[in-house]
């Protein structure tokens, strides 16, 4: 083969790589990247008369005095606290489906059925349920439990609607999970049957080491959406109410944006999310990681 020819065959074979590459990588450079950087940009400008004029971080000053936005904060901070609970009820379902418990079979027919449903219809199904008057507080009343104000109550409404948001997405998690176990080395699982270790254990030392990386993703995943995915629950359910218990950033922002006219005010605040939510992927990946060593 002349020297040419096969210099530029090697030359081909080393950007084939690139090629490929280049096309994604574009796509999100175009469809991520640029716009975040308008967005952060855009959030240094003002609102109203002042549209296009730099105002420094004034922006952020104000969302700093806002009561509403530092709810929306110590809300993120709740959710933060409640995404073991997220996460481990996927995960044990998972757990039950592939150690086929007795009763696997109905949790492997209807665990993905919420995650076809829109949240809008969620929602409507939960104002109904979970309404003063609804089936709930029915049944509590036959026990004679008093009836509970879940969406009315200040301190208790973002419990209610965080526990239908885990309801209403943890099928994909559990689809993520099905698939970790797929790559479990089920001989770890027949020593601890002949060890005659216990289903919390073998939990505990088998399969949770096991799926250390799918246990990562499945926690940044589902932090991810739950910060960017309630928007609907929440404007169906509460509106942000009561008293601005319910707001999450990505209903605040919307609130900007949409009623209050500050859409440079709302960048700001789209800032503060994405901020929030690498700092609280790392902090979780990197604790992940160092458990993971540890066991």
């Amino acid at each position: 083969m002349p020297a040419g020819r096969a210099s530029s065959g090697a030359r081909a074979e080393r950007l084939a790589p690139y090629v490929l590459v280049a096309p994604a990588v574009l796509i999100i450079v175009v469809l991520r990247l640029w716009p975040l950087v308008l967005g952060v940009n855009f959030s240094f400008t003002g609102d109203g008369e002042l549209n296009g004029t730099p105002v420094g971080v004034g922006n952020y000053l104000e969302l700093l005095a806002d009561p509403l936005f530092r709810t929306s904060l110590r809300n993120v901070g709740l959710l933060v606290l409640l995404l073991p609970v997220a996460v481990a009820i996927p995960g044990l379902l998972a757990t039950f489906i592939y150690l086929r418990v007795p009763g696997h079979r109905v949790y492997r027919s209807v665990y993905f059925f919420p995650a076809v449903l829109s949240p809008v219809i969620v929602g409507a199904i939960f104002n109904l349920i979970l309404g003063f008057d609804g089936p709930l507080n029915a049944m509590l009343g036959a026990w004679g439990i008093g009836p509970v104000d879940w969406l009315g109550d200040p301190g208790i409404a973002m419990f209610a609607v965080v526990g239908v948001h885990i309801w209403a997405t943890f099928g994909m998690a559990l689809v993520v999970f099905l698939a970790g176990f797929s790559t479990l080395d089920a001989s770890l699982l027949d020593a601890a049957r002949v060890d005659g270790a216990s289903l919390g254990r073998t939990i505990w030392h088998v399969i949770i080491p096991s799926l250390t990386r799918t246990i990562q993703f499945v926690f940044v995943t589902t932090m991810i959406g739950m910060l960017t995915s309630m928007f609907g629950l929440l404007f169906v359910m509460t509106g942000g109410g009561p008293e601005g218990s319910t707001y999450l950033p990505e209903y605040y922002i919307w609130h900007q944006q949409g009623h209050m006219n500050r859409p440079a005010l709302a960048s700001a605040a789209s800032t503060v999310l994405f901020v929030v939510m690498l700092v609280v992927g790392l902090l979780q990946i990197g604790l992940l990681r160092r458990s993971g060593r540890q066991d």
